[in-house]
C-alpha cells in the first residue's frame, strides 16, 4: 500500500506492565521474548516513548480518550464531557471489537469504557476478577502450581484453571486469533483492540513456563509482588526472594510473549500487513527491584515504569527506529488521524503518522505525565523532571460528574463523596458544568493520592545518567525544566491549583 493511503484497519495489542527493558529488541537480556522481536522486525520502534496519565484505567483514558486526566482527577472513568475513539468509530461504521482478561475495565472507576465498542469479550479469571466464588475442590493435579495466596479472587479463580489455554492471558490471545480467523475478511474496516492484562501480576504460569528461569526454587511461588521502597532493605523480601519474583514476571512475559505470536499468525495467515496497522503498546512498567523498589508505589515515574515500549507496523514502511518523543495521548492522536475521527473534546495528543511516513522528524518538545496529587513529570526528551507539592498536597479539587474512582477496598469500600463545598466549574474547552470537589487535610483523599511526598524533587537527565542515580537539582537544568513545566501546564489549561500545590505560579 503506497504510504501515502491510510491503513484501512487497526489492531492494538496492549499488555499491562510490559517492561521495556526486558524486551530483546529493546536490548533486553534476561528474558526470552522472539514474537515480539519478531513483530520488531517489520515496525517501527520508539525509543522515547513516555507514560502519561498513571496508573492502569488513567492510562486507557489516555489511549481511548486522548486527554490527560490525571490534573483534574484520579482513576475513573469517561466523563460527560468527552467519547472515547470507539463512539466516532461507531458512528462512522467501523466495526470495533475488544478483547480483555483486565478487571478493572468492569469495575467501579472503569466501567463505561468497553461500552462504545461495537462487541466485546471479557475473559474471566484474572487478578481480582471476581469470577468464581469458591476454589475448585478437585483442582489437585491442575497445571496451577502450589503458589502463596493474597486472599483475592484469583487465588480461587486458579483453582479452575485445566490446561495453559485457561489462564486468562492465553486465552485472551487465543480469541483474538479466532476472531481475526472468523472476522477479518467480514467488515470493511475494523479497529481491534486487545487489552491485555499480562504480564500484569499475579505472575502465575503453568509449566514450562513457571520455574523456566528460577528451576532451583524450593517451596510454593510467590506470585503476587509486595509493593514497597527498600523492601530487601527493609526486610520485606530476601534478595532471594526478589529474585524469584523477577524470574516469575518473566515467566509470565515469556508466557504471553508465546501467545502473541498466534494473533501475529493470523494477521500472516489472513494476510492483514499490507492494510492494517498493528500497535504494541503498554500502560507502564512494573518494578521489580530496580532501586530496590517493587511494584507500583508512591516514587516519581523512574525509568522501568515510566520509560515504556511502542511499536507500531504500519503498511508501506519499512521497520526503523524513532528517536522523537512521544507519549500515550499521541497514540490516540493516531488512530484518529488513521480512522479521520475529529474529537469534539479537548484532546492533548498529536499523530505520529507523520514520524512513521518520514515527512517529520518529531511532533512535540515535550511531554507531561503523573499520578493526580502527587508528583506532576514533564520531559524533554533527554531530561526528566518530577515536581512534588512543595508544601503539602493542597490546594487540590477533584474534578468529576461520574465521582466513580479506585475504591478503598480493606476499609469498607470507600472513596470521597463530593459535598457542600463542591462547585460547578467547566472544563477546558467545554460547556458542560462540572463538580468541583476541593479537598483538604483530614479528608479522605482517593485512593493514588493518599500519601504525597511533599518537597521531593528529582531531575534526571537519562542520556548521561540512564539509571538516574544523579539528581540535578539546582542547575540551570532545573530552572530550564520548571519554565518546561510551567508552559506544558499553561498549554493544556492546567487547573490553577496546580500551579499554587507545585510552587511554580
Amino acid at each position: 500500500m503506497p504510504i501515502d493511503t491510510k491503513p484501512k484497519n487497526v489492531v492494538v495489542v496492549l499488555l499491562d506492565s510490559l517492561n521495556r527493558h526486558m524486551i530483546g529488541d529493546y536490548g533486553g537480556t534476561e528474558f526470552d521474548t522472539p514474537n515480539i522481536d519478531r513483530f520488531a522486525k517489520r515496525a517501527v520502534r520508539f525509543n522515547r516513548h513516555f507514560i502519561g496519565s498513571f496508573p492502569c484505567m488513567p492510562a486507557r483514558h489516555d489511549l481511548l480518550c486522548g486527554a490527560l486526566d490525571f490534573l483534574w482527577k484520579p482513576w475513573g472513568s469517561i466523563e460527560l464531557w468527552e467519547r472515547p475513539i470507539t463512539a466516532h468509530l461507531r458512528e462512522s461504521g467501523v466495526n470495533t471489537m475488544l478483547f480483555t482478561d483486565h478487571p478493572h475495565l468492569f469495575e467501579t472507576g472503569g466501567e463505561n469504557y468497553h461500552t462504545d465498542f461495537f462487541a466485546w469479550e471479557y475473559l474471566r479469571g484474572h487478578e481480582n476478577d471476581p469470577w468464581k466464588s469458591r476454589p475448585d475442590p478437585s483442582w489437585i493435579g491442575a497445571p496451577a502450581l502450589p503458589a502463596g495466596s493474597r486472599e483475592w479472587h484469583y487465588d480461587r479463580s486458579r483453582t479452575w484453571f485445566r490446561e495453559e489455554l485457561d489462564f486468562p492471558g492465553p486465552k485472551t490471545m487465543h480469541a483474538t486469533a479466532n476472531w481475526l480467523d472468523d472476522n477479518a475478511g467480514y467488515h470493511d474496516r475494523f479497529m481491534l483492540y486487545v487489552d491485555e492484562f499480562d504480564p500484569h501480576e499475579p505472575f502465575d504460569s503453568p509449566a514450562p513456563w513457571m520455574d523456566r528461569y528460577d528451576p532451583t526454587w524450593d517451596g510454593p511461588r510467590i506470585i503476587w509482588p509486595p509493593y514497597g521502597v527498600r523492601n530487601v532493605e527493609r526486610g520485606v523480601l530476601t534478595e532471594r526472594e526478589g529474585a524469584h519474583i523477577r524470574c516469575n514476571y518473566g515467566s509470565k512475559l515469556s508466557m504471553i510473549d508465546h501467545w502473541f505470536g498466534k494473533v501475529l499468525d493470523a494477521l500472516d495467515r489472513n494476510e492483514l500487513w499490507h492494510d492494517t496497522m498493528v500497535v504494541l503498546c503498554t500502560d507502564h512498567g512494573h518494578y521489580l527491584g530496580e532501586k530496590d523498589i517493587w511494584g507500583k508505589p508512591q516514587v516519581p515515574q523512574y525509568e522501568p515504569l515510566g520509560h515504556t515500549p511502542l511499536y507500531i507496523a504500519y503498511p508501506g514502511v519499512g521497520a526503523h527506529e524513532v528517536n522523537a518523543l512521544t507519549t500515550n495521548v499521541d497514540i490516540n492522536a493516531t488512530l484518529c488521524d488513521v480512522f479521520d475521527v475529529e474529537p469534539d473534546h479537548r484532546t492533548h495528543g498529536t499523530s505520529l503518522v507523520p514520524l512513521l511516513t518520514g515527512t517529520s522528524d518529531s511532533v512535540r518538545d515535550w511531554a507531561i505525565g503523573g499520578v493526580f496529587g502527587n508528583w506532576v513529570m514533564v520531559y524533554d526528551g533527554h531530561r526528566k523532571y518530577a515536581r512534588a507539592p512543595v508544601e503539602d498536597a493542597f490546594p487540590l479539587s477533584m474534578w468529576s460528574n461520574r465521582w466513580s474512582t479506585m475504591l478503598y477496598a480493606g476499609i469498607h469500600r470507600l472513596w470521597p463523596k463530593p459535598d457542600r463545598r463542591a462547585t460547578l466549574d467547566y472544563m477546558p474547552g467545554s460547556d458542560v458544568p462540572v463538580i468541583r470537589q476541593p479537598f483538604q487535610e483530614g479528608d479522605l483523599l482517593p485512593y493514588w493520592c493518599a500519601r504525597v511526598r511533599v518537597g521531593e524533587h528529582h531531575l534526571y537527565d537519562i542520556d548521561l545518567d540512564p539509571t538516574e542515580t544523579e539528581n540535578r537539582l539546582g542547575s540551570q537544568d532545573e530552572s530550564d525544566m520548571v519554565e518546561l513545566l510551567r508552559n506544558a501546564l499553561v498549554t493544556v489549561e492546567a487547573p490553577d491549583e496546580q500551579f499554587v500545590r507545585l510552587g511554580i505560579a
